[in-house]
């Protein structure tokens, strides 16, 4: 059992106003993340703005500490992830014509049951990723410096809330009135969408992520647009249409490449370490160790009913079958390791290729319809997003001194709220939009969900495809960048274009700081803190239009369901 001063340690971090601030920013997150998921086909960790925010909203109500800022953030980041796990698999279905035969409740299912497999692997493996191996999960360090760092007061607040109004009210303007064009300086170029996106979020995505890692997605996005597809064509390889097949195709093989790359490299050499330490971890109980209950043995029994539970319920609600289910349950466990190990080592989760290897696996082994292959997919990535969203977290309260039962509990309301959340919005969507509009091309790219349609339909380029996948092996251990490449030879390319913008202006942005702090001759220590506030505001901005359009842009897919039931 728990003792005292451990119940005690949880007062004052897992707080009844933190728990609402949390809600509240979840059920936005995860709409706005599921929204920016779809139509930009990527998905920056929220991580850092929910940490900034829930300590900004906390010094409103009065005094806050950095541990209840820590968990609060936990249950406004958790639906982050949940989102990005159904819109980086479901779409798929429906850009092969099976929307019809899936439901609200069948997604809400898929999430739920991925998020409580999540929760349950995260609780028997956190001692190890966090306490024994210390890994260094950069996103989760880089919120409890951040936490460290910020003295959120009013200026933060009107930062955020008025980026937050100008990228919506210019949403609006595009989207729902017409005034503003949604493409700018197009050109006709055959087979290559020449044009800057007109998007305050597509901007901000450029810049959150950095020049670096958007300069090798642009340079893709060269690749596949003007070497394969212009250069290909101009000299008389191929069509554009048979162009474009092997863009498509090139670009999923890096992708997969990197995905493999990392379980190769990263996580199987760790493999017999992770087993050791897991059954180290399980030889004693300990309160520090049990998060569930307040007994490890205890803990373990939950898991193993939890886990069955589970497996019954996707057997039985999504017709799966039994063989199926407990594959998926079993694998899903597997993936969310590698999921941890990887987000510690690299802060990548690429819980899409963990759902796809699963669905090869179980596809292996058992005849199941196509559309039931989605759901699986599906199940993996948001179990695998979740974990990766939550170790991130523990690593923070690691550093903060936070409850780590406090941030499990925080987690599993976040999940919970993210998976009803997410399901609502998916569902309104495409009811809004139809089907039809999701797909490279479309106005919503969703491009991870291609990807794992093309897997389930058939690839347009196997060769090229398989190249791809050599190439991302290759490059992974080399130290390129293979998933971003990947991404931009996939990706239409204004969106590429448009995401290299946004980080030139981060370019300029760190340029301009750096020398304004040598012209006023700072020391080091007030260049240090200068610069924290600099990034922090950049940040908060930068947060506040890609949240403002993405929450627009799902208020409106809503108002044009609600017309259209009206009508």
């Amino acid at each position: 059992m728990s003792n005292p001063s451990n119940r005690a340690s949880m007062r004052g971090q897992l707080t009844l106003r933190g728990v609402v601030i949390g809600v509240l920013g979840c059920v936005i997150i995860t709409a706005s993340s599921a929204y920016t998921a779809l139509k930009m086909g990527a998905l920056p960790w929220p991580i850092i703005f929910a940490a900034v925010i829930s300590l900004f909203f906390l010094k409103l109500m009065g005094n806050a500490s950095l541990n209840e800022a820590n968990v609060t953030h936990t249950i406004m980041s958790a639906g982050a992830m949940v989102a990005g796990g159904l819109a980086f698999t479901i779409p798929g279905a429906w850009m092969l014509g099976y929307a019809d035969q899936i439901s609200w409740l069948d997604m809400f299912i898929v999430a739920l049951a991925g998020t409580i497999l999540g929760l349950l692997a995260t609780a028997l493996i956190h001692r190890h990723f966090i306490v024994d191996a210390a890994l260094e999960f950069p996103t989760g360090n880089a919120a409890a410096q951040t936490l460290r760092a910020t003295e959120a007061g009013g200026k933060t607040g009107k930062q955020l809330f008025g980026s937050m109004a100008i990228a919506g009210i210019y949403s609006v303007l595009r989207d729902a009135l017409g005034v503003v064009p949604s493409m700018l300086c197009t050109l006709n170029i055959p087979g290559v969408t020449f044009a800057i996106y007109n998007s305050p979020m597509l901007l901000s995505i450029g810049f959150l992520v950095g020049f670096a890692p958007v300069a090798f997605w642009f340079a893709g996005a060269l690749l596949g647009n003007f070497g394969i597809i212009v250069g290909g064509t101009a000299a008389g390889l191929f069509d554009v249409v048979t162009a474009q097949g092997i863009v498509k195709s090139l670009g999923m093989g890096l992708m997969m490449g990197f995905g493999v790359a990392v379980v190769l490299k990263d996580i199987l050499p760790q493999v017999a370490g992770i087993a050791r330490g897991l059954a180290a971890d399980s030889s004693s109980d300990t309160d520090e160790q049990s998060l569930i209950s307040g007994s490890l043995k205890l803990d373990a029994g939950i898991i193993g009913l939890g886990t069955a539970a589970i497996a019954v319920i996707v057997a039985i609600a999504l017709d799966l079958g039994p063989v199926p289910a407990v594959i998926v349950t079993l694998f899903t466990f597997v993936t969310t390791i590698m999921s941890a190990q990887s987000c510690g080592q690299t802060g990548i989760d690429p819980m899409e290729i963990f759902g796809l290897i699963v669905m090869l696996i179980v596809a292996a082994f058992a005849q199941i319809a196509q559309v039931k292959l989605f759901f699986i997919a599906g199940i993996v990535a948001v179990a695998c997003g979740l974990a990766g969203d939550v170790m991130n977290d523990f690593k923070a309260g690691a550093v903060l001194g936070t409850n780590p039962r406090a941030q499990w509990i925080g987690q599993a309301i976040g999940g919970i709220v993210g998976a009803l959340v997410a399901a609502a919005v998916m569902v309104a969507l495409v009811t809004a939009y139809g089907p039809d509009a999701f797909g490279p091309d479309k106005s919503f790219v969703a491009a991870q969900a291609s990807v794992v349609a093309t897997m389930v339909s058939g690839i347009p380029s196997v060769p090229w495809f398989a190249g791809g996948f050599i190439a991302g092996i290759v490059m992974y251990w080399l130290g390129i960048p293979a998933m971003m490449i990947g991404l931009g030879v996939y990706l239409p390319f204004y969106m590429s274009l448009t995401a290299f913008l946004g980080s030139c202006v981060k370019l300029a942005y760190d340029k301009w700081a750096a020398h304004r702090d040598a012209a006023a001759g700072l020391s080091d220590e007030e260049k240090a803190s200068k610069d924290a506030a600099f990034q922090e505001q950049g940040l908060v901005v930068a947060s506040g239009l890609l949240g403002g359009e993405s929450i627009v842009g799902v208020i409106l897919s809503f108002v044009s369901v609600g017309l259209s039931l009206l009508g």
